[in-house]
């Protein structure tokens, strides 16, 4: 999709994403500052945002979405949608003061290959040591953050080791990597409902073949990481990575990870945990005097069925976010913003 078309879609996703219930989203790739600040500026309703920008990404890695017959070179820093293509130490230190420079809250890197990777299998390794701590170096120098994707052991421990503070999917996270990340204060957020969707008769066609192998076998690993990661005390947060029109299957996560975690720690992965790794435990993520009046008001207790968030018709009565009601189903409260 040509970015003008993407932009003229952008308001109505956020608007039913706030509508869903989630009153702040971490974008790991493609939303812009002018986003972020016209949901800020109240010019339409939306999630508060915390973005990173573009996210960076070798020469032939996750985000470079050329195919192998294009044979044009591109320059350093090209820009790929949602990612940013940057080689050598140089190149990932300029690049992340550049996104930095844009707004972004914080940096999202690609150490190792994703499901829709066109050229890489599962297993390799993306940027060099040197790279990653460039960028790391860069962000801690700027006081915030760097989150890597990545999915096997090797690709975490490649982000971990260098200095990444989070981890975007880890699907086929293993023991020892999770006893690793508990150690150093390293954040997970899974991504499970994206793969479930993509294997679903409705989107079938949406992935091409190759694609569907890789899919199939993060899936199939993904509750189990949920597990290990859960048994080693590794934080995690709340993700979805869904894209487009899959977009309105968000709030199935609840339900698929309710199949191996607790309705408590799916809840924390969804309020407290993200605050903490958006530096925001101030603010966010809780219901206290001097934090942003961001609630949900809802039929029953989630804490007994962490699946009703994902019957928002039946069972989200109000959005609140920062005192304001966004959405209503229920005359005791009258929507505020439009």
């Amino acid at each position: 999709m040509s970015p003008d078309r993407s932009k003229m879609r952008q308001p109505y996703a956020c608007e039913q994403m706030l509508r869903r219930g989630f009153t702040t989203a971490r974008d790991c790739g493609g939303a812009s500052f002018a986003l972020k600040e016209a949901i800020a500026d109240g010019v339409f309703p939306g999630p508060r945002l915390f973005i990173a920008g573009h996210a960076l990404s070798q020469t032939g890695g996750h985000a470079d979405f050329r195919p192998a017959d294009d044979a044009h070179e591109c320059c350093g820093g090209h820009v790929t949608g949602i990612g940013r293509l940057c080689d050598g130490v140089p190149e990932c230190v300029k690049f992340t003061r550049e996104e930095l420079r844009m707004g972004a809250d914080y940096i999202k890197i690609i150490t190792g290959a994703g499901v829709t990777s066109p050229n890489s299998a599962l297993e390799t390794l993306q940027f060099t040591a040197e790279e990653i701590r460039a960028i790391t170096t860069v962000a801690a120098n700027s006081c915030t953050y760097v989150t890597a994707h990545a999915y096997t052991p090797q690709s975490i421990r490649h982000a971990v080791d260098n200095g990444a503070r989070g981890i975007e999917h880890g699907n086929l996270l293993d023991e020892a990597t999770a006893a690793l990340m508990a150690e150093k204060g390293v954040i997970l957020t899974p991504t499970l409902i994206t793969y479930a969707e993509m294997s679903s008769p409705e989107w079938e066609g949406f992935l091409p073949p190759g694609s569907m192998v890789k899919n199939k076998q993060v899936l199939e690993a993904g509750l189990k990481s949920l597990q290990i990661a859960a048994a080693a005390g590794v934080t995690m947060c709340f993700g979805t990575d869904l894209v487009g029109p899959i977009t309105a299957a968000q709030t199935k996560e609840f339900a698929l990870r309710a199949q191996v975690l607790t309705p408590l720690q799916i809840l924390q992965s969804a309020t407290i945990n993200p605050a903490r790794l958006c530096g925001q435990e101030r603010f966010l993520g809780q219901i206290q005097p001097g934090f942003a009046a961001d609630m949900l008001v809802l039929t029953q207790n989630p804490l007994q069925d962490i699946s009703i968030f994902d019957r928002p018709e039946q069972h989200l009565l109000a959005v609140i976010k920062e005192g304001y009601v966004y959405a209503s189903r229920t005359h005791c409260l009258t929507i505020e913003h439009l």
